[in-house]
């Protein structure tokens, strides 16, 4: 095969196997491409204005409880239940005030303030966060959404109103903390979490260790 000096931006890369070269780099998904939208969030139908005003957004993160098994010399490891960690959003405080009230509506849903009296079940204030990757697009070049993590079961843990001070030339920004049931990627049969895994049924048969494969073991010979 003629070599070509394009054909060395495959070799710019680290090789997975000994094959060497010829394998190329994979487009990164970019943090600055992505938006945020909310199901059901607040009492206002529309919450576009709140999509717009996003800054930032950490996306979702798990966790597995750890169950210990002592045994005769050692310890070994099983996962316990999960958790979903709260995820934490920023939103700039526009002049209308379109983003305080429609965060003000989902606290006042969760609790009326005023009253005091709170919500009688979770279904009447939780709601469902979306957080989209995005390729780029704009205008008549319709974005393309390379991956969607939908977060069910939401609900605000925190609203941080923030500071404002004579110093600073930043905008007034809102911090919402986001506790959530459950999360998945979507398509869910393909994206990862949530896709189609058949579940092995060998509750009576299996083993604490799981399976693996053994490292070769080098010997040494005595002269």
């Amino acid at each position: 095969m003629a070599r070509t000096g394009s054909s060395s931006l495959n070799n710019m890369t680290v090789a997975g196997d000994n094959s060497g070269g010829s394998q190329g780099l994979l487009m990164p998904k970019l943090q600055y491409r992505f938006r945020v939208n909310f199901l059901n969030f607040g009492t206002n139908s529309s919450t576009a204005d709140l999509t717009k005003q996003v800054i930032d957004v950490t996306r979702p993160s798990v966790s597995f409880g750890e169950i210990n098994i002592p045994i005769y010399n050692s310890t070994m490891y099983l996962a316990g239940r999960h958790e979903w960690q709260p995820m934490t959003i920023n939103v700039r405080d526009d002049a209308s005030g379109t983003v305080s009230a429609l965060v003000g509506g989902q606290l006042q849903k969760q609790l009326n303030f005023y009253e005091q009296a709170s919500a009688a079940t979770g279904q009447d204030y939780k709601f469902q966060t979306n957080i989209q990757i995005l390729d780029g697009g704009n205008g008549t070049a319709t974005p393309v959404v390379l991956e969607t993590w939908e977060c069910y079961g939401c609900f605000l843990q925190a609203a941080n109103y923030n500071n404002l001070a004579y110093g600073s030339n930043d905008v007034v920004t809102i911090q919402l903390s986001i506790r959530y049931d459950n999360a998945l990627q979507s398509p869910v049969d393909t994206a990862g979490v949530g896709s189609i895994i058949a579940r092995a049924a060998t509750a009576r048969t299996g083993s604490i260790t799981g399976t693996g494969t053994a490292p070769t073991i080098a010997t040494t010979t005595t002269v």
